[in-house]
């Protein structure tokens, strides 16, 4: 194989002996300068071979460390000489099923700069989902994070799946047998130089499964030209540079924090964190003070959550204070996105800044200058807190399908609302039955043999149907107004979206999980997965058996929960009320095939799951 000069002048730039030591960062990665996601590393390793790329934990050493963005490059090379040895071709397929690391880029980057397709799985995704979405994309080689993942996968591999090996991160004493090696033996002590093959924009980069609530996952086809062109249009959106920090905690099998929080920050040149998982998220955000986070809602609805109850035990001054802090931080925002007039209040601010509102930020890392939600809806009382207590926190929408960020909203122009306006070289309209349609370069290439769920998802004019209701605003900002299968129609006629009464009712931390049924019924009823924590408390003050199920059944347990929605339901309409419950400790998981690995619950299967439950509430 023959690389072209470029190639060769790339490896020397990075060698050891040229790099000085008043090497710096240099300015953000265009597309054009990138040309392909492979092409970005280059490009980012040539600017900046000594600047912070990662940092990492040590379990070991019990302390953080850098990785920069040359060693990031040794690697990445040493990993393609092993999988060069492994006889793939271009366009075969690897998978990996690794937590959020360092290594989780060395084999991206490694196998694209090869013209070899990855394909991301769940971390948490059950044995038997793998082995479809290894079967299904005829994956030659697998990437695992320990030998324990792939002892739950052997008995549902078969003789019709093609991998031909199987490598484990994490060593341990336990003997391997055939395909599966430790990375450990299997990498060469030392790698070589970067190779390329002359990888095209348009050239499949990655096959990513969307775990649907209904049937097998799809394989959805994304170039290195979608992700790439998403990635620059959101720089556009943000003012990133390379003294910001990313705290990476969503899993990179998640095309959000794939685009968003892996190449995005390669294209500004900021330093990405690995947070040690989400029980240890608040200590890593102390440890590691990042300047920008990405995250999915639930997150914040947690942290929200938390403060509601820390403050039920405060003061009635402290009460107050807080309350009065997120009220004029509030009208502050609405005044500086011209919607709101000045008030006197506002000279208040800098006291009321130091005295609550830091004390939240200190608590988050005291560093935090962008938030960013998506995935799904962030409710409006969790994103006025967060804005009324100083945050910039920025709501944005999208698909896997469309790699993923349609639309997001800008700090000069945040309608916490809305998910803001299309980002650049993308347009949207509204289509029958409300939907909003999409077109753009992130637009997937197709499902993975999947003809015909391409051309329904993808009319011949190239707009792609988002499924999702919406209205776009003389603002142009876009307001998603529901879910076009996932509406409640009563017996009555009226149109219920249940999404957004299932987001209102976690507002309350008592309440783990939720699922609103009611179709062709004459009112709404609630299935609700109770916190554990919180259940032991209740049941100890209502004088119940925590441990006897039928506890759960008891009429003043019900009624005090019925009682509860009634007061975060009180500015939904009449008929949006939930008048029978049935209350549930154990949780809907990827594990008993409820929830999707993107922690989507599986309605239907819920729904028949407690079909005895919800026919004896109507009945």
């Amino acid at each position: 194989m023959t690389y072209p000069m470029t190639i060769a002048a790339f490896n020397d730039a990075i060698d050891e002996s040229t790099i000085t030591d008043h090497a710096k960062p240099m300015d953000s990665i265009s597309r054009e300068q990138a040309g392909t996601l492979y092409g970005l590393f280059q490009e980012r390793v040539k600017r900046s071979p000594q600047h912070t790329a990662y940092r990492s934990y040590s379990h070991s050493r019990n302390e953080w460390y850098d990785t920069t963005w040359q060693q990031v490059a040794l690697q990445v090379a040493r990993w393609q000489d092993a999988l060069a040895s492994e006889n793939l071709s271009r366009g075969d397929c690897v998978a990996i099923n690794l937590k959020n690391c360092k290594e989780w880029v060395f084999f991206d980057q490694a196998a694209m700069g090869l013209g070899l397709v990855v394909v991301p799985l769940y971390p948490d995704d059950r044995p038997d989902s793998v082995a479809y979405i290894l079967h299904d994309a005829d994956v030659k080689l697998l990437f695992l994070q320990n030998a324990a993942q792939w002892r739950r996968l052997v008995p549902v591999i078969t003789e019709s799946h093609n991998i031909q090996r199987v490598i484990i991160n994490n060593f341990d004493e336990e003997t391997l047998s055939a395909p599966a090696v430790y990375a450990k033996t299997w990498l060469p002590e030392n790698g070589g130089k970067l190779r390329d093959i002359d990888t095209e924009a348009q050239q499949l980069a990655s096959i990513i499964y969307t775990s649907g609530t209904t049937g097998r996952a799809k394989g959805v086809m994304l170039s290195h030209h979608n992700m790439l062109s998403v990635a620059a249009a959101s720089m556009q959106c943000t003012d990133l540079n390379d003294s910001d920090v990313f705290l990476s905690f969503l899993p990179l099998s998640h095309t959000f924090e794939r685009t968003a929080g892996y190449y995005l920050p390669m294209m500004a040149g900021a330093t990405i964190a690995y947070s040690r998982g989400i029980a240890q998220l608040a200590e890593d955000m102390q440890d590691i003070k990042p300047s920008i986070m990405i995250a999915v809602p639930r997150i914040f609805e947690r942290i929200y959550c938390r403060l509601q109850t820390q403050l039920s035990s405060q003061s009635f001054v402290a009460n107050g204070l807080f309350k009065a802090t997120a009220k004029i931080g509030w009208k502050r925002f609405q005044y500086q996105q011209n919607k709101g007039r000045w008030h006197p209040t506002f000279l208040l601010w800098p006291i009321l800044e130091k005295l609550v509102a830091s004390k939240v930020h200190a608590r988050l890392g005291g560093n935090i200058r962008l938030i960013v939600s998506g995935g799904a809806a962030l409710s409006p009382p969790v994103s006025k807190l967060f804005i009324g207590l100083g945050f910039c926190l920025l709501q944005g929408y999208g698909l896997t399908e469309t790699s993923p960020v349609i639309s997001v909203n800008k700090p000069d122009s945040n309608d916490p609302v809305s998910v803001g306006k299309p980002i650049p070289g993308v347009s949207v309209m509204i289509g029958q039955n409300d939907e909003l349609l999409t077109r753009g370069p992130g637009n997937m290439l197709g499902y993975w043999n999947n003809h015909k769920a391409t051309a329904q998802m993808i009319n011949a004019d190239g707009w792609l149907h988002t499924g999702d209701q919406a209205r776009i605003g003389s603002n142009g900002h876009i307001y998603i107004t529901g879910r076009i299968k996932d509406i409640l129609i009563l017996s009555n006629g009226e149109k219920v979206p249940p999404g957004d009464i299932e987001t209102a009712i976690l507002m309350d931390d008592i309440f783990e999980q939720a699922l609103v049924v009611g179709e062709g019924k004459p009112h709404l009823a609630a299935l609700l997965v109770l916190n554990t924590d919180h259940w032991f408390r209740v049941a100890k003050e209502l004088g119940l058996d925590a441990f006897n199920r039928n506890s759960l059944r008891n009429k003043t347990l019900n009624t005090m929960v019925i009682h509860r929605l009634k007061d975060l339901l009180h500015d939904f309409p009449a008929y949006a009320k939930i008048r029978r419950v049935v209350l549930i400790l154990e949780p809907w998981t990827v594990e008993n095939d409820l929830m999707t690995p993107t922690m989507k619950i599986k309605r239907s299967k819920v729904l028949t799951v407690h079909k005895a439950e919800i026919e004896n509430m109507y009945g």
